[in-house]
């Protein structure tokens, strides 16, 4: 499959559970393997005994801080989407060093998984990921929720974005080995342009 000329980021999109994070991950791999440097974060879901209490944000060095926890309304509007309340603290303190050290170290792909609803609440990170998307010389693998309600802006700017592949995954296309050739060789040809 032949690349768009200008093409320089993938946004990975669909329902939740499709899988995105899981080929967030074998994309990291197969690009690891290929000695391409990898930055960034992806989310993951915490459970309780059986029942997902919150998500976590891990760096692809490892590191793990919380992004949310069910938490009861108690009447504060703090951070909250849905039944979760956002530790922005949390969430800065992992995420933030690695968009500010994607700004200076280009020739590299930046992950950044999921740019959703709780990723929002930090101000600085929606400035940084904008900035990022915009500027030649970066490669971002991302994952963005399907559109539905109120729009999110960030979210909006990265799937109309011309310089964005929007990959919408589903059950029936995840493991096509050509969407995965796919999403390799465009980042592969961002960073050799």
């Amino acid at each position: 499959m032949a690349n768009k000329a200008g093409i320089r980021h993938v946004a990975l999109t669909g329902t939740p559970g499709v899988g995105k994070t899981t080929m967030v991950q074998k994309v990291i791999s197969v690009l690891q393997k290929k000695n391409i440097h990898c930055e960034g974060f992806y989310t993951e879901e915490v459970r309780k005994d059986g029942k997902r209490i919150g998500f976590d944000v891990v760096t692809v060095t490892g590191e793990r801080g919380i992004l949310s926890r069910i938490k009861p309304d108690n009447g504060s509007h703090g951070c909250r989407v849905g039944q979760y309340v956002v530790d922005v603290p949390a969430f800065e303190s992992l995420a933030l060093p690695v968009v500010r050290t994607a700004k200076i170290s280009k020739g590299q792909v930046l992950v950044l998984d999921e740019i959703g609803k709780m990723e929002m609440f930090s101000k600085e990170f929606v400035a940084s990921v904008k900035q990022l998307i915009n500027s030649p010389g970066y490669t971002i693998l991302t994952t963005i929720p399907v559109s539905k309600g109120k729009p999110i802006p960030l979210v909006e700017h990265i799937r109309s974005h011309a310089d964005v592949m929007v990959v919408q995954l589903s059950r029936e296309n995840r493991n096509d080995p050509a969407i995965h050739e796919q999403i390799i060789s465009t980042l592969m040809s961002s960073l050799s342009s």
